[in-house]
């Protein structure tokens, strides 16, 4: 990453978020750490985040419906949802959602800067090719 990029990591097992930072570490980006998907959004709020790592089963509001809200309110966020329990119907929900990529857990270090590097470059590539799309009014 070659500018700093900021990154969400959203999950309710401590060890999990320290896991996900300590991997991020030295990347050239900012990282915070929240416990579930209420004070994800909060966050948000107050900041958009280039890149989100979401748990998908958390108390309370879940992971899917974080992802809906943020790709609703923040739809150049790039969100990589992560689970301990895969499906295929949950991972096509996911991507249907607008997910950047679905993982299972356990995933480890190589695998979350590998998922957030290509999830900034992901969005790059979106942004600079919404820039280069002429803009044309039909009346």
């Amino acid at each position: 990453m070659n500018q700093t990029t900021n990154i969400l990591v959203v999950d309710d097992e401590e060890v999990v978020r320290l896991s996900y930072l300590r991997a991020l570490a030295g990347e050239s980006c900012n990282v915070e750490l929240v416990k579930n998907g209420r004070d994800a959004l909060q966050r948000m709020g107050q900041h958009p985040f280039d890149v989100v790592l979401l748990d998908q089963r958390m108390p309370g509001m879940d992971g899917m419906s974080v992802l809906r809200t943020i790709k609703e309110k923040w739809p150049e966020s790039e969100v990589i949802m992560i689970t301990g329990y895969p499906a295929v119907e949950a991972a096509k929900e996911a991507v249907t959602l607008g997910a950047y990529d679905y993982l299972a857990k356990p995933i480890g270090p190589d695998d979350v800067v590998n998922a957030a590097n290509g999830a900034m470059m992901h969005k790059k590539w979106m942004l600079r090719c919404d820039q280069k799309t002429p803009h044309i009014a039909i009346h």
